[in-house]
């Protein structure tokens, strides 16, 4: 009797082990994906007297982006990028005027606006981050 319950646990024990192994590698698989996907945004810009803007532009690593750089840009201004994974898109409008700045800054993914911010000031720095697509 005793021989029989400690089979069935055992059995149940392994079953168990080889569900939870199973089910790690499919999160290591999502993960891989998530990390080789890419995805296109577009940023756009809009204000006055905008006298540059950085944005993430699709190089570097994931957690350290490249970091481009477009100076005394032409409003509006909109850009198409491919990230890949689970980058971050961004864009960093920077304004300076002395009568007061002003700065809107939108990214989108699919025609949805993932991330929307104005500013108004003497300096302005208006940013938006937002989270890749691929992570959720």
């Amino acid at each position: 009797m005793h021989r029989t319950i400690r089979a069935a646990v055992c059995s149940v024990a392994v079953a168990g082990l080889a569900l939870g192994l199973s089910s790690c590698s499919e999160a290591v698989d999502q993960v891989d994906k998530a990390v080789d996907e890419t995805y296109e945004v577009t940023y756009e810009v809009t204000g006055k007297n905008v006298e540059s803007i950085e944005f993430h532009g699709g190089g570097g690593k994931a957690t350290e982006p490249k970091i481009e750089s477009v100076s005394k840009p032409e409003l509006p201004w909109t850009k198409t990028v491919k990230l890949r994974g689970i980058m971050p898109a961004a864009v960093m409008p920077v304004a300076a005027d002395p009568e007061g700045a002003q700065v809107t800054c939108k990214i989108t993914y699919k025609g949805k606006v993932l991330e929307e911010q104005s500013a108004k000031g003497l300096v302005t720095t208006g940013g938006c981050t937002a989270e890749s697509p691929v992570t959720g």
